[in-house]
């Protein structure tokens, strides 16, 4: 077959809602783009276990403290599953974390903000992980199969993340004073990075179009975004607080909420490297696996041992 008719063979695939499989033909950008994008997310999970890995030994009872050491777990094996998914498209996973630690590759920008207070573990599962269910639901029907059969386990997960965390402002907002001021504190400081985590405008997202037209994606990123904020402004409510937007409002001729504009130059900056927390996260990781490096090496020679082993008795 040509070129031509490969590609045409794949798109009619794409169109029918059948799976693409590591071993089919794929065009080079599909499984760069694929690469790009379940790295940056397997990074994501990663880098994100800093922020609240932070507050585990600070969590205010025993309660709190399993509840947070279960969703740090979770969130490690979601970066498992990914870059094993990430795997299946011909990269090995040392190339993707050298990709992490030269700067090459990216992970979500909502990690380069600090957890200042008990509350912001709260706001992070409510708000961040509400963002990311909200994206992450669509691609449990992105067309790579790898891809899309990893994120059906992982959206279930992070629903429990998000509950837990409006749960844990919800008694808060309930609480002292000083506890309600908290819980208000939080949600004002990650209410605009967390509508930054679906991206930059559709005007100006490179390569919206051509992942549209692949099924790698299934929204784009002002829709999920207006989604998002459909849901938070109800959600708000219960807890009693308030989204720190002066702008938002109901259309009833959109049916929808309008919402105020975002600080794109704060977003450009933290996506180039220059965020609160930027070089602390990426320093982390580094040193991380500088030190686990002794692990790798022990577990390959085991590895070898095994089937050196399994061979002799073959023989």
């Amino acid at each position: 077959m040509s070129v031509h008719d490969l590609e045409k063979h794949f798109q009619d695939k794409i169109d029918q809602e059948t799976k693409i499989e590591p071993l089919d033909w794929m065009p080079e950008a599909y499984r760069k783009t694929n690469i790009r994008q379940i790295s940056q997310h397997a990074h994501s999970e990663i880098v994100g276990m800093l922020p609240e890995g932070n507050w585990i030994s600070r969590a205010p009872s025993l309660k709190r403290k399993a509840i947070l050491l279960a969703k740090v777990q979770d969130e490690a094996g979601h970066g498992l599953y990914l870059y094993s998914a990430c795997e299946t498209l011909g990269i090995t996973r040392e190339e993707t974390i050298n990709d992490l630690h030269s700067g090459r590759a990216k992970y979500s920008s909502i990690f380069n903000y600090p957890t200042l207070t008990w509350a912001d573990i709260g706001a992070v599962g409510w708000l961040v992980d509400g963002a990311a269910i909200m994206n992450q639901v669509m691609l449990t029907r992105t067309s790579y199969g790898p891809y899309a059969r990893a994120m059906v386990r992982i959206c279930k997960e992070e629903s429990f993340h998000q509950r837990q965390g409006f749960e844990s402002l919800l008694v808060l907002s309930k609480g002292s004073p000083e506890q309600k001021a908290m819980c208000q504190d939080a949600i004002n400081r990650w209410w605009w990075p967390a509508l930054m985590m679906f991206g930059p405008r559709d005007t100006e997202s490179t390569n919206s179009d051509q992942s549209m037209k692949w099924k790698i994606k299934r929204k784009t990123n002002d829709e999920l975004r207006q989604q998002f904020v459909d849901m938070c402004v109800e959600q708000v409510k219960l807890l009693g607080m308030t989204l720190p937007d002066p702008h938002l409002k109901w259309n009833t001729d959109r049916n929808h909420y309008d919402f105020g504009e975002i600080d794109w130059n704060e977003f450009w900056q933290v996506v180039k490297g220059n965020g609160p927390c930027n070089k602390e996260r990426l320093q982390a990781r580094k040193q991380a696996w500088e030190e686990g490096a002794w692990v790798r090496e022990a577990a390959a020679a085991h590895a070898t041992k095994k089937q050196k082993r399994a061979a002799a008795y073959a023989a």
